[in-house]
């Protein structure tokens, strides 16, 4: 136990409202010992009025108090910093001179960039900085946190000669910096850690990269060193194996396999190609999203890939992207520029600036596949999930305050809808609020705000949503919800998103005529269920492995004949089924019906129908289902009615 200041005691109040009052100096950890010895044990940091903190530092006033221990995002996020810190003390004992920039938790694990100098790491060399991090974390060795000067930091840098350090220094103000030392190893750290290294039972190092230091391209490449930790060695294990498993669901190689989607060089990175099943497939998703918006008054429009640079100066989008957007195009005109599009908005603000609106015109739903372009760094690139040409199913809403809540619960239903529809059943959304303590980083009136929260507030729990609350991560235009899908794999991943806008309609001066006959600004709802067609297809493609949900899938059935004498029967069934709007292909092939159902096993199509003398003779079809097996004959009346029936699984 830390020594106390006896002087005055504090109060601690804790998550469900409970509150203990313990001697000023006292930490997380004592107050975890004085509710439960296992909870001690278990506790990896805490989060002492809103800041999460290191388990072990003194608190010195009143506070509001949560725990957390493994189970908590917050936990696994301390681990694994410390994680990252316990690699730096085995890449400087086995390296000495290595420099380091900087080392973060990430969603599944922790990376650290390096300098090793004249030594380039490879994933030959992890193993052994594996062994040496096992060997410290079993030190047992605490984590220090030190408050230290500026002038004493740069000083302790520049005799280590670490220029990354000493960089990081430039943008830190006096008086809060801090140190971290474990065992030999000290870094320049706003921490949390773990309280000691004990815990650090599993290590796997998973990867090297390059990394340009602060993602800079004009500055030196380091190395990245990806790793994941574990308090026990079984859950290592099944987290290897979710990665291998992930490796097979990797939508970049599916989607060469499956003939999807592909990128050329010579068209540029970042910028997908649609082949022609991917193409089907997008289109169905499109379709299927279309209906829907037109059965809830959404209005389709079509706006330019390009605008006049002063639009996206007006909105505000070229100040925000305009360094990670392509450069300005110049035409023959002195002085006029255009921009691809980093954003649909504003198009959407000029559509509906073209006229006067009055109230009993709202809400006016306007809806958009537009695509947009951000100049993405090329190290940040990842098949769909990050490119720098993608199509968003934007839409935006232009309501009065009154109509906020309404329709947001329109937008909500639509999203569980596709959620749904997409066979994702673990979702929670998130909803950001502005900070209660800082409100001029926001605009628009107390008023607006407040009316605007409590309607999303309200929304969520009318539409029993799951949803957490994170105070001042709202936009500083307005509150917003996003959604946190979890895949087949658990893994997060945000897609569709809403927000609440005050922003836009005030800088291009938006306004319908009230009930009161005087002018007054829209609200603006944006709105993408999806998020973006790139990014949710790569996402949905990793989810069900490839084996997309049968309306949605390019070929429903592949029909293999026995040999060519059966090819005319096959056409006339093909064409029977096209009929009834049932999508498939004829393996034509001069190969083994074993062959041929091998094939078409690994292209993923989900029914295959074999046909040969006895089928044709009894105008029927022999059904295999992918991954399942024989489900016997039927006849072709019989077929569509089975097909039916699984479309509505």
């Amino acid at each position: 136990m830390h020594p106390y200041n006896t002087e005055h005691m504090i109060k601690i109040t804790f998550p469900d409202g409970a509150v203990r009052e313990y001697e000023a100096g006292v930490n997380a950890i004592d107050i975890a010992t004085s509710i439960s010895e296992g909870l001690a044990r278990n506790v990896l940091s805490a989060e002492v009025n809103g800041e999460v903190w290191d388990a072990t530092r003194a608190i010195h006033e009143d506070a509001q108090l949560k725990l957390f221990t493994w189970r908590e995002e917050e936990g696994k996020a301390a681990f694994w910093h410390s994680s990252a810190h316990v690699m730096a003390e085995a890449l400087e004992s086995i390296y000495p001179g290595t420099k380091f920039g900087i080392g973060p938790a990430i969603e599944n694990g922790f990376y650290y960039d390096v300098d090793t100098g004249d030594k380039n790491l490879s994933i030959e060399d992890l193993p052994e900085i594996e062994k040496k991090m096992i060997e410290l974390a079993r030190e047992k060795n605490s984590f220090e946190r030190t408050e230290i000067s500026k002038d004493d930091a740069i000083k302790f840098f520049k005799e280590k000669n670490d220029e990354y350090k000493l960089e990081l220094l430039e943008d830190l103000e006096d008086g809060s910096i801090t140190f971290y030392k474990q065992g030999n190893f000290v870094d320049l750290c706003r921490g949390p850690h773990i309280p000691s290294t004990a815990p650090i039972k599993a290590v796997k190092l998973l990867n090297v990269a390059g990394a340009y230091w602060r993602g800079d391209e004009t500055k030196k490449q380091m190395t990245r060193i990806y790793g994941v930790s574990f308090p026990k060695q079984k859950e290592l294990t099944e987290h290897l194996a979710m990665i291998e498993e992930a490796k097979k669901r990797d939508h970049r190689k599916l989607g060469q396999e499956l003939e999807l989607f592909m990128f050329s060089e010579k068209v540029g990175a970042g910028l997908p190609i649609w082949l022609p099943k991917g193409t089907a497939l997008r289109t169905r998703l499109e379709d299927f999203l279309k209906k829907e918006q037109i059965k809830r008054g959404y209005q389709p429009v079509i706006t330019p890939h390009i605008g006049k640079k002063d639009l996206y100066v007006t909105s505000g989008h070229y100040e925000k992207y305009g360094e990670d957007s392509f450069q300005p195009i110049h035409t023959p005109r002195e002085g006029e520029e255009f921009l691809l599009k980093p954003m649909n908005c504003p198009h959407h603000c000029e559509i509906f600036g073209n006229k006067p609106h009055s109230y009993k015109d709202l809400p006016i739903r306007i809806a958009e596949f537009g695509t947009v372009y951000r100049y993405e760094q090329s190290g940040e690139l990842h098949g769909l999930t990050r490119v720098r040409g993608f199509t968003q199913d934007d839409a935006h809403i232009f309501c009065t305050p009154d109509q906020v809540k309404a329709e947001f619960l329109n937008v909500l239903e639509l999203t569980k809808l596709v959620i749904k529809k997409l066979g994702f059943e673990k979702y929670t959304a998130q909803i950001s609020l502005r900070d209660p303590d800082n409100k001029e980083k926001y605009i628009g009136s107390d008023e607006n705000w407040e009316k605007a929260e409590r309607a999303i507030i309200e929304a969520t729990q009318e539409a029993e949503l799951e949803t957490t609350t994170a105070y001042g991560e709202a936009a500083f235009y307005g509150p917003k919800l996003d959604f946190m899908i979890r895949d087949a794999l658990n893994r997060s991943w945000q897609l569709g998103t809403i927000q609440v806008d005050y922003n836009l309609p005030e800088r291009f001066k938006l306004e319908y005529t009230g009930a009161d006959n005087a002018p007054h600004r829209p609200v603006m709802i944006h709105r993408a269920p999806f998020g973006s067609m790139e990014r949710f297809i790569g996402v949905l493609t990793e989810h069900c492995g490839g084996k997309f949900p049968l309306w949605l899938t390019p070929d429903q059935f592949a029909i293999l004949p026995i040999s060519d004498k059966y090819l005319d029967y096959a056409k006339q069934i093909k064409d029977a089924l096209a009929s009834q709007e049932i999508r498939g292909y004829i393996d034509s092939r001069t190969e083994s019906i074993g062959r041929k159902i091998r094939d078409t096993e690994l292209k993923k199509i989900p029914i295959m129908l074999i046909v040969g003398e006895q089928e044709q003779e009894k105008n029927q079809v022999a059904v295999r289902m992918q991954g399942e097996g024989d489900k016997g004959a039927m006849s072709l009346d019989d077929f569509v009615s089975f097909f039916n029936t699984l479309l509505e699984v």
